[in-house]
């Protein structure tokens, strides 16, 4: 049974049917150029260590790999280059001194010529067909938002970018989203906070017309935002977000842990998960290399088929379709609904 095609409450394929599973390979790409595009934003350009490895796996407007560092710490980026040109995949990284460490360690230890590994791409942010597009980027969230242009301009699809910043000079792909638009159906907003204050996203949401699909990604406070006024605003499912980091808990009652199983299918081994313990932390005792890095549900390293069981989502990367198909789950955050879980593990 594959995972496209499990669904709860199937019968899950019996231990030993399935090949025992293994971690994803990691890619070895070089860098091979490194330029500045903004104030403290660097752009790495990376093509395959290996030719004889063959061309990089192709990705779509929206998607992300998972950057393995030095230091053995894994971040994600966002791909901004061009999907047409499999010979190399671009990100670009903010330097944030007061992040988790992992923007600080691109800036001062990756140059042209370095090797890194990287695991992906994967899309949780996939650009919808629609009739027209409104993009609402802040900061280094331009980053998806431009290979989503891109697309946009290549198809002729009418957009609109609203592109938020502290300051011009911090603001990446300012001149290349201005001229891209120029040769296309595009308008670009540029709103320096510093001389604009905020962007008027209110405005945005009144004047788009109902078959607008609107696209969000930058920091929490500006999507929370566009999330508060789309409510009021846009028809329902026409916002599409990306965070940067885990949304920050409501005051809504806490969920309710209780213990549980779990069956690794391909393993053949079923463990209990206590109402004190996470279900990644239980899992890896018996799996110890299945991928994970951000471990609060924003991130998708984790992303794990379901193969039987009703899982408990708490991830902020699935659609509600796909958590209404059960066919998947972020083990990092997730639980179960029903007395028992069967993974693709």
């Amino acid at each position: 049974m594959s995972i496209e095609t499990a669904r709860a409450g199937t019968a899950p394929a019996a231990p030993g049917t399935l090949p025992e599973w293994t971690a994803p390979e990691d890619r070895q790409v070089t860098i091979t150029m490194r330029r500045e595009v903004a104030e403290g934003v660097v752009e790495l350009t990376l093509t395959a260590a290996e030719p004889a490895d063959g061309p990089l796996e192709g990705w779509e407007p929206g998607a992300h790999i998972d950057l393995v560092l030095p230091s053995g710490a894994i971040r994600q980026y966002s791909l901004c280059g061009h999907p047409e040109r499999p010979i190399e995949y671009r990100i670009a990284v903010l330097r944030e001194a007061e992040g988790r460490g992992g923007s600080v360690e691109v800036h001062d230890k990756l140059s042209a010529g370095t090797t890194v590994a990287i695991r992906g791409p994967r899309n949780h942010f996939r650009l919808a067909v629609a009739e027209r597009y409104l993009f609402l980027a802040g900061g280094i969230g331009v980053t998806p938002i431009l290979a989503m242009a891109r697309e946009a301009a290549a198809t002729g699809t009418p957009w609109t970018l609203i592109y938020g910043g502290r300051t011009r000079s911090s603001m990446a792909y300012t001149d290349e989203l201005i001229e891209l638009a120029a040769l296309s159906h595009g308008e670009v907003v540029l709103v320096p906070q510093d001389e604009l204050g905020h962007p008027d996203f209110a405005s945005a949401f009144r004047s788009a017309p109902e078959e607008t699909a609107v696209y969000a990604c930058g920091p929490e406070p500006m999507l929370q935002a566009a999330e508060s006024l789309s409510e009021e605003l846009l028809p329902a499912g026409a916002l599409y977000l990306e965070r940067f980091g885990a949304k920050p808990q409501t005051d809504e009652p806490a969920h309710s842990d209780t213990e549980f199983e779990v069956e690794l299918v391909r393993s053949g081994r079923t463990l209990t998960v206590p109402a004190d313990r996470r279900l990644i932390d239980v899992v890896r005792e018996v799996v110890p290399q299945v991928p994970f890095s951000c471990e609060e549900g924003y991130c998708g390293s984790c992303e794990t088929g379901v193969l039987d069981g009703i899982p408990d989502h708490r991830d902020q990367v699935l659609t509600p379709e796909e958590r209404d198909g059960n066919d998947t789950m972020m083990i990092c955050v997730g639980r179960c609904l029903s007395r028992k879980l069967t993974l693709d593990l």
